[in-house]
């Protein structure tokens, strides 16, 4: 197959291949994606201290993996060193 653009659709016309911009303008409407768009809500923090923001913060990650909106990790991050070395 040969095609001219950098946008073109393949497969009698089942699949389209975006490879130049793909720019939305305000007030398109998208269908189809179901809730691949939103994630659910998070309420602004009311944390008074960094472990209750700490908490909120990875509620609002979990939300954003859930919705399919952020990649999960594979394995969680390494705890930082309690007590590092002058200069590191």
């Amino acid at each position: 197959m040969t095609h001219v653009g950098k946008n073109y659709h393949t497969d009698n016309g089942d699949t389209w291949v975006i490879g130049g911009k793909l720019v939305i303008e305000e007030g398109v409407e998208v269908t189809g994606l179901g809730d691949k768009l939103a994630a659910e809500n998070q309420t602004a923090s009311t944390a008074t201290t960094v472990a209750g923001l700490k908490e909120d913060f990875n509620a609002l990650l979990e939300k954003l993996k859930t919705a399919g909106l952020m990649t999960a990790d594979t394995e969680p991050d390494p705890e930082p060193d309690p007590d590092p070395e002058p200069g590191e």
